[in-house]
């Protein structure tokens, strides 16, 4: 028998735990019948353990056969409920069964009210025969509709009502044992009914459960995933725990020489088992699978694994590619992954990326019949169903689907993803999911190809302006030693003219050296020398008149201010600007170099034609633009950015008749020949 109050403290808690899923139920926005029904069976139960544990009527009398009678009565209404939608095609079958429980329900209420109780010796309970045979009635009843309501569901849908059939079924078989034994012995065993409650408990989670798993009983039961799989595992490591101790205490009790040894032993080593087990990713993906598969209604918790591919896309430890597969092979828990992305000609797929696989050296066809698998993108290929799979499948351990990668209408690529680490098939829902993070999973493939491709043309294009640059550069000093060879004619035979020709060719040498070294590639910022332009223009007219025989007059504001910029690059400038002056001056070439603190001008004036303000603003740093026969059009425009590379700027000022000014404007570094000896040729920021 069970202690005093423990049968009392059952039934209490059996109402309590029915009154959780009453008020989990009522609290439902959303409208249904069949959520009505199974409230009132949820009240029904909670009235009827309440009666028991407040002792509102003993078991044998009319009053404890009543409470029985609503409670069972309740369950059996609900299961008709259902039995009426599932017997929509066999009407005959359930106007049977609705028929044989109007007699049972009639003859138990009869048998509860009327019928008088016949003693069966010193029995402390001793209801009718009658009653109890109703009892056992209801629940042999109960028992043939659960079994009923399991067959005669589809078997694609017996997920949904498999755990309603098992609860029921189990409260209902327990009333048949409990009531056959009262009808055997002649009475009702307390030690029985004090466990009654126990087995409603235990039907209690089985019942929330298919409810939270058919919405349109419209309860939501939001449990964690991720709470509910390491409650799980917890229990069964303290089962499997628990186990390993109970056998050290049956050793300990058969060889007490060594029983102690014994249980540490297998204690250790459960520890050992139990942790290897969890380390395991096959073992935690089979308990994830098990638990999604009987617990939820859905497979994947949609929120988790979106917000979770969204990270693994974002994550900035890989390269896009393998991002990619991890993300994809994630959703169905598969351990490795290949990506195959089109190449740009979009003639084949080509091997882009492996995930916990090898490299697999080997391309797809666009036109082949796998890629048409794919439905343009709108179908996962199994790949053991293929009847003529590819040649490089064969190479690939485990292969089990390939995952194709849409971008709107276009298939990008695909990834073969491996088989998963428990055993699944691919059903609708995986399907759907592998979908929805494939299609995430391209755009962010395909938005890496085209940064690619942009950071690609942009290297060429700063190549192309380096080497438009170094070929007007190139047409300069072609231009300075083609008239050294007209001079030689009148010159060949004067000392002077020969020391100048060497210093022209040694300088043209090392220009042109200095424009091969500009057009290798350069790796972050844009670096220059501490320069003095002030000598390095010196310098440059001087070989402009040793070339072209030109005098150019230099003024300066008697500093000797310092510029952050190339040499090279400012040789080229100047050598552009002033032999444009020179080109277009009819007298003389005038360079003013002012300073201040803060920048540093240099103005080169000609005495030319001028141009119009239009020509300024529209042809003049417009690249390819030229208004001389021979001309590139790339040298104003070359001479700019060449200056705004290093934080200047080229201003003109011109008018037509009047001449053309070229103002450069550099930031001053700092002054005077000590600042410049000291920063010559030292690397800063441009």
């Amino acid at each position: 028998m069970l202690a005093p109050g423990y049968e009392d403290a059952l039934f209490a808690a059996g109402a309590l735990g029915y009154s959780l899923l009453l008020i989990l139920l009522l609290l439902s926005r959303r409208p249904s019948a069949t959520r009505t029904v199974l409230a009132g069976a949820c009240a029904a139960t909670i009235y009827s353990c309440t009666a028991a544990a407040f002792e509102w009527g003993e078991a044998s009398a009319s009053r404890g056969g009543l409470n029985e009678f609503i409670s069972t009565g309740s369950w059996l209404v609900f299961i008709l409920y259902l039995l009426r939608q599932q017997l929509s095609t066999k009407p005959r079958l359930f106007r049977l069964l609705w028929c044989v429980g109007i007699p049972i329900a009639l003859s138990s209420l009869a048998f509860i009210f009327f019928a008088r109780s016949v003693p069966f010796g010193a029995a402390t309970l001793s209801p009718s025969v009658g009653d109890l045979s109703a009892r056992l009635a209801l629940g042999v009843y109960g028992l043939v509709l659960a079994e009923n309501l399991y067959r005669n569901t589809a078997a694609g849908a017996r997920w949904h009502i498999n755990l309603l059939c098992i609860a029921l079924g189990g409260i209902f078989a327990y009333s048949i044992l409990l009531y056959a034994d009262a009808l055997l012995f002649h009475r009702i065993s307390s030690v029985l009914w004090g466990a009654k409650p126990a087995v409603l408990i235990a039907a209690l989670p089985l019942l929330a459960v298919t409810a939270a798993r058919n919405r349109d009983w419209a309860i939501d039961i939001h449990v964690s995933r991720v709470v509910v799989f390491h409650t799980a595992t917890l229990i069964g490591g303290g089962i499997f725990l628990l186990a390993l101790a109970v056998t050290g205490e049956v050793l300990r009790t058969m060889r007490p020489g060594w029983g102690d040894v014994a249980e540490v032993t297998l204690l250790i080593a459960g520890i050992t088992v139990f942790g290897v087990v969890l380390s395991s990713g096959s073992a935690r993906s089979r308990l994830r699978r098990f638990l999604a598969d009987n617990f939820f209604s859905h497979r994947f918790d949609y929120r988790r694994e979106w917000l979770k591919s969204i990270e693994t896309l974002s994550a900035a430890h890989a390269s896009v590619q393998t991002r990619a597969i991890a993300a994809v092979a994630d959703v169905a828990d598969c351990p490795a992954g290949i990506l195959w992305v089109r190449d740009i000609d979009g003639s084949a797929y080509q091997w882009a990326g492996s995930w916990n696989h090898a490299a697999v050296v080997a391309a797809e066809s666009a036109d082949s019949p796998f890629i048409s698998l794919f439905r343009d993108g709108t179908w996962i290929v199994e790949l053991d169903r293929i009847a003529d799979p590819p040649s490089w499948l064969h190479a690939l351990d485990r292969a089990w689907i390939a995952v194709p990668l849409p971008r709107q209408s276009d298939l990008i690529g695909f990834i073969v993803l491996t088989q998963p680490r428990a055993r699944s098939d691919l059903d609708r829902e995986t399907f759907d999911l592998l979908r929805i993070i494939s299609r995430q999973a391209a755009t962010h493939i395909t938005e890496q190809l085209y940064a690619q491709t942009v950071l690609d043309m942009r290297q060429l294009h700063e190549f192309s302006n380096r080497f438009a640059f170094v070929v007007h550069d190139i047409k300069n000093v072609v231009s300075q030693l083609g008239l050294i060879i007209q001079n030689a004619e009148h010159h060949l035979h004067n000392p002077e003219f020969h020391e100048d020709v060497l210093a022209t060719v040694r300088a043209s040498v090392e220009r042109m050296n200095g424009m091969l070294a500009r057009l290798r590639p350069r790796d972050g910022a844009s670096t220059g020398s501490l320069i003095a332009p002030l000598d390095l223009i010196k310098e440059e007219l001087a070989t402009l008149q040793c070339s072209q025989g030109v005098a150019v007059d230099v003024t300066n504001d008697g500093g000797a201010p310092v510029v952050a910029m190339d040499a090279e690059a400012f040789r080229s400038v100047i050598a552009h600007l002033c032999k444009n002056a020179v080109d277009a001056s009819d007298g003389r070439v005038q360079i003013r170099l002012r300073h201040d603190s803060f920048r540093v001008e240099i103005e080169i004036t000609d005495q030319g034609s001028g141009m119009p303000a239009e020509f300024v603003r529209d042809e003049l740093f417009k690249p390819f633009r030229s208004s001389k026969g021979d001309g590139l059009g790339i040298g104003a425009y070359q001479a700019r950015e060449l200056i705004r590379s290093a934080g200047g700027d080229v201003l003109v000022s011109s008018r037509p008749g009047t001449g053309t000014t070229m103002r450069i404007v550099l930031p001053c570094i700092g002054q005077g020949p000590a600042a410049a000896n000291l920063r010559q040729g030292t690397e800063v920021n441009g």
